[in-house]
């Protein structure tokens, strides 16, 4: 087990390119089972999350290959078997996205009920609930989910995927792949409107599947009788490009973040705007401006933010946001409408010298001018950002135990800090310390 060890308080200056979204390579990894034909996906980052997609579709008997550019070349077996076993599905709450493109394909679909971050529960009703409007027969047995299509395959229908917390992602996810290779039409209601949702429905359709209204609430899909092979190149990672700016606002140096969408992080923009941090945006570039945040009177003006749906201020961007938030002038308040427990980075704050308390789904942030250095814990992939993050800032020396989080949507990243300045180091951690 690794640890990173940060010396705070030097500049960040330069420029970081963004690596491909996680969030949408993992379900465009999970449509290479829907043909026997070549999919080779470009742009695909290198991370522990693809690694484990890729080890899921190998019990599939998909061939998988990574390419000296980076590319992945997947094909799915002629009959692929269709039981995902729990050795693999719970290290990864993505890879329940198997379920539909296994459904539709081979008729059956055995996944493990998935594992994945410890912020509260994240239950899959709504995915199967689709499953069942295109006909499956649905049953939960010794942990797994077992969906068997109709004689004659899935049929289309129409259903409404949002739930308490909103739209699912994955189960809009699951359910487009699944109706792609469905009989007639099928019309999903409440459909997530997530940037990669987008992106997968355009690989889908570059495959040969008929969908109309990608990044809408309500997506038709005309099922196909088959989908072919696909050379597609997934978008940037948008969360990744956020951590990296907000990296560049909390130390004032100028960072350019190069190959991401700004579009895709309007609503980060606008509260960047808000708290006063200095920034310029091209067509694919994102750049924070030099300014000093410690002086009393350019310190970043405390900004609340309540997490949405895109094009919502995005959840996964949720405790970087807080650990810029920690510097701010004043107070800021932040809510949490997505995932209501994804506040275990506020205790590992507060080891830095952070001033947060939590009421609910609520977090209330006190700023401060300075953190400093210790020892903490990463419980999941984004409290390890924001972690990193405040180390980078602090005074002395802070120790990032468990980054193995962070390995899991963030490429190399002590290196990428490196490259802006940043003195970090991933060094073995022989002696993991307790923080609680």
């Amino acid at each position: 087990m690794d640890k990173l060890v940060i010396e705070g308080g030097h500049p960040l200056e330069g420029s970081v390119t963004t690596c491909g979204s996680k969030n949408a390579v993992l379900p465009i990894l999970c449509a290479s089972l829907l043909t026997g034909e070549r999919v080779r996906i470009t742009n695909a980052p290198r991370l522990s999350d693809v690694a484990t997609m890729l080890k899921v579709l190998g019990d599939l008997d998909s061939m998988a290959e990574r390419n000296a550019d980076g590319s992945v070349e997947i094909r799915s077996a002629e009959k692929p078997e269709n039981r995902a076993g729990w050795e693999n599905v719970r290290k990864m709450r993505g890879s329940v996205t198997v379920m539909g493109p296994l459904l539709a394909r081979t008729g059956r679909a055995e996944v493990s009920l998935p594992g994945g971050c410890v912020f509260g529960v994240r239950p899959i009703d709504l995915h199967l609930k689709g499953l069942q409007a295109l006909g499956a027969r649905i049953k939960v047995e010794h942990g797994y989910v077992i969906a068997e299509a109709p004689r004659g395959g899935l049929r289309g229908g129409e259903v409404y995927l949002q739930g308490p917390m909103g739209s699912t992602v994955l189960g809009t996810a699951n359910v487009m792949m699944a109706a792609t290779l469905a009989k007639g039409r099928t019309v999903i209601h409440g459909a997530a409107c997530e940037p990669e949702v987008e992106d997968l429905g355009r690989c889908l359709s570059k495959m040969g599947a008929k969908i109309q209204g990608l990044g809408s609430p309500r997506i038709e899909i005309e099922g196909v009788s088959e989908l072919g092979g696909v050379d597609h190149a997934v978008i940037p990672d948008r969360i990744e490009a956020a951590t990296y700016v907000i990296a560049g606002a909390m130390s004032g140096g100028r960072v350019r973040v190069e190959r991401c969408n700004p579009e895709h992080l309007a609503a980060l923009l606008d509260r960047l705007w808000e708290a006063r941090v200095p920034f310029e945006a091209g067509a694919d570039w994102i750049e924070t401006q030099p300014y000093h945040p410690r002086d009393p009177a350019r310190r970043p003006r405390a900004t609340d933010v309540t997490t949405h749906p895109h094009p919502g201020f995005p959840t996964d961007a949720q405790a970087q946001w807080m650990a810029l938030m920690t510097l701010a002038d004043g107070i800021s308040v932040i809510h949490e409408t997505i995932y209501p427990d994804r506040y275990m980075h506020i205790a590992e704050l507060a080891r830095l010298g952070a001033h947060v308390r939590r009421q609910g789904t609520t977090a209330i942030v006190q700023g401060t001018d300075r953190l400093s250095g210790a020892p903490v814990m990463a419980s999941d992939l984004r409290a390890s950002a924001a972690l990193v993050l405040a180390g980078l800032v602090a005074d002395g020396t802070t120790e990032v135990h468990r980054v193995y989080h962070i390995d899991r949507g963030y490429e190399r990243i002590e290196e990428r800090l490196q490259g802006l300045g940043a003195v970090i180091e991933r060094v073995d951690d022989k002696e993991p310390v307790e923080t609680h």
